[in-house]
């Protein structure tokens, strides 16, 4: 896929979650299954703050590298996950820390505005990858060394794999509604 393809992919995606949003009270984004499980506000602030800060930020260093990056072979299961175009269908937990774990949402505009900045950005970023080169890479903490296209394609991954986690916290809400 090329990236203007991953692009309006992305967007599609995106815009889902947007579109999602006035579907739900303040109440219902910050309402948590148990007390080590995200709400459906968390999850999209987890979604607008890796983005903007993390991936899309690695793209930027890439762009900004002025040598190539030290040559590094990624595992087998890095490999697959970039030849399917997705990460596996498990969920991923990690342990609750401050600097982890997203914050509640303080409105549901605050989440609008925060995908919009996504989408804004990943549109900015898009017609710039193809001069970057892909020897410069940036590591993932989990997956080691990946180039700008890379980080740009793990965006539009990160967004499309945590459509599972919403359909578990849309459930959750529903069954809480009715109980």
């Amino acid at each position: 896929m090329n990236t203007k393809q991953l692009l309006e992919q992305f967007e599609n995606t995106a815009n889902y979650y947007l579109n999602e949003i006035p579907k739900y009270t303040l109440e219902q984004m910050k309402r948590t299954p148990s007390e080590d499980e995200w709400s459906l506000g968390q999850m999209y602030i987890h979604l607008v703050g890796s983005a903007l800060y993390m991936q899309l930020r690695n793209v930027e260093l890439c762009r900004e590298q002025e040598s190539p990056s030290v040559s590094h072979e990624r595992s087998e299961a890095v490999k697959a996950m970039f030849a399917a175009g997705s990460f596996p269908p498990e969920r991923i937990r990690v342990p609750a820390s401050p600097q982890y774990t997203p914050k509640q949402p303080e409105s549901l505009d605050e989440m609008a505005q925060g995908l919009r900045a996504v989408i804004a950005r990943m549109r900015e970023l898009e017609p710039a990858l193809a001069a970057i080169p892909i020897d410069r890479a940036i590591a993932h903490p989990r997956l080691g060394l990946m180039n700008a296209v890379e980080w740009f394609t793990i965006v539009e991954m990160h967004y499309r794999h945590h459509l599972l986690q919403k359909e578990r916290l849309d459930s959750f809400l529903r069954s809480t509604a009715s109980a």
